[in-house]
């Protein structure tokens, strides 16, 4: 049986909002924080990772340490819209290392991808030798980041609903 977002009480939430920021967190640790003793909190840890609420545990690495300092944002919009051209870029983008993210988006374009690379040198050849060799391309506009404010991989873990009891 697979749960939703619903059916988690405090505690599995809970741990998916520690987990996120300590994936490499102890399990001992883990259930004194969620006031658990560790068997039943590898239970839970075990149970949220086979439902999928846990995909993968990753490791975030400092962007100037790996030289990928420089975060770009770059709208693309394409001569071709049917399913066949959006599935050939969506594969084609897929494989290029530098993209974090690529996103089809509704409004005055069609896709939005952030990617991270080391200097305008870097963008200058991502751009001119792998982002124009992609089929469909029509036309791009370039967003250079200047500061990151905030840069959060964790996604939102809201609280559980108030179960509304009748009398």
């Amino acid at each position: 049986m697979s749960r939703k977002l619903e059916d988690l009480d405090r505690i599995d939430r809970q741990i998916l909002r520690i987990l996120q920021h300590a994936g490499r967190l102890p399990n001992v640790e883990l259930a004194r924080r969620v006031n658990l003793s560790p068997t039943p909190c590898l239970e839970r840890v075990k149970r949220l990772e086979r439902e999928g609420f846990i995909k993968e545990y990753v490791a975030l690495l400092d962007p100037l340490k790996v030289h990928a300092g420089l975060v770009v944002y770059i709208q693309v919009s394409l001569t071709d819209t049917a399913t066949e051209a959006l599935e050939a870029f969506n594969k084609h983008l897929s494989s290029l290392e530098e993209v974090q993210e690529c996103h089809m988006v509704a409004g005055g374009f069609d896709y939005l991808i952030k990617i991270r690379i080391k200097d305008m040198l870097g963008y200058r050849q991502f751009l001119g030798e792998k982002l124009a060799s992609v089929p469909g391309v029509r036309e791009t506009h370039t967003y250079v980041v200047i500061e990151e404010v905030k840069t959060d991989t964790s996604v939102a873990i809201p609280e559980p609903e108030p179960k509304s009891g009748k009398r």
